[in-house]
């Protein structure tokens, strides 16, 4: 069967079609928060700005799609909640009460799930006013309200954000294809994707760089599609087993 004929198939199961959609939906309202500014931030003025972000922030803006550096509200992206979920998986590891959690089954995991959303605006809130600092320091000429309200503003805009995709990424996972944190995480890598293509198909002197980039990402493609297709079969040999006969002390005729 070929690829057109699978993707012909998919869109005719309803239920997988739903999904589909309303996965791309929720993927096409986080793109769109990335671009609108934060509130007390002139966009031109800050797209005008000469300031460089270092080499750890532009890794940052990488993840949340460039919305570090727009200042938008999606700013801090999911990646609060990543942190959060991996120092509450560390504690699991040396804190008692973690360990009794995870042992709880269901039950436990709703705890766990709430602990980490509870941290979750913890860190997104500690994160903002660091965001804040930074943005004053690099565009002060962007900012155009006072410094206080701006730091508060930063707070409770990036807060709601974080909180809002980290809602969105659940939804995509209850009702959705897939695990939503991931795909966030994905979408916000590849948003530069078609720009980075553009820019290395109208350079000549990168040519033939950009083929080899794309043999290699066709080789890494195909070997993760046969790891993860990949069968094999194992032998499995089962032990025989042995049924015998109760018979009562005296009575071997009566045997059951």
């Amino acid at each position: 069967m070929s690829l057109t004929e699978n993707i012909r198939n998919i869109f005719k199961i309803e239920e997988l079609r739903e999904r589909i959609f309303y996965t791309v939906g929720i993927l096409m309202v986080y793109r769109l928060g990335s671009y609108i500014t934060m509130p007390g931030v002139d966009a031109g003025q800050l797209a005008a700005s000469t300031g460089n972000a270092s080499s750890l922030l532009g890794l940052f803006d990488m993840f949340v799609g460039g919305a570090f550096t727009r200042a938008g509200v999606f700013a801090l992206g999911i990646m609060p909640y990543i942190t959060a979920s991996i120092i509450i998986q560390l504690m699991g590891a040396v804190v008692p009460y973690f360990q009794k959690l995870q042992r709880e089954g269901e039950e436990g995991r709703r705890k766990i799930s709430r602990l980490t959303r509870y941290g979750t605006v913890g860190i997104t809130a500690v994160q903002a006013i660091g965001f804040a600092i930074n943005l004053m320091s690099t565009s002060p000429d962007a900012i155009v309200v006072s410094t206080g309200l701006f730091i508060f503003t930063a707070v409770v805009v990036l807060t709601a954000g974080t909180t809002f995709v980290m809602w969105l990424g659940e939804r995509i996972t209850d009702r959705g294809i897939g695990n939503g944190i991931s795909l966030i995480i994905m979408i916000g890598i590849i948003a530069a994707l078609p720009t980075n293509v553009i820019n290395e198909v109208t350079t000549s002197s990168n040519a033939i760089i950009f083929i080899a980039e794309v043999a290699v990402l066709a080789l890494v493609i195909a070997a993760s599609v046969l790891l993860t297709q990949g069968t094999r079969r194992v032998p499995v040999q089962y032990a025989k087993r042995v049924v015998g006969r109760k018979c009562m002390v005296g009575q071997l005729n009566t045997c059951h």
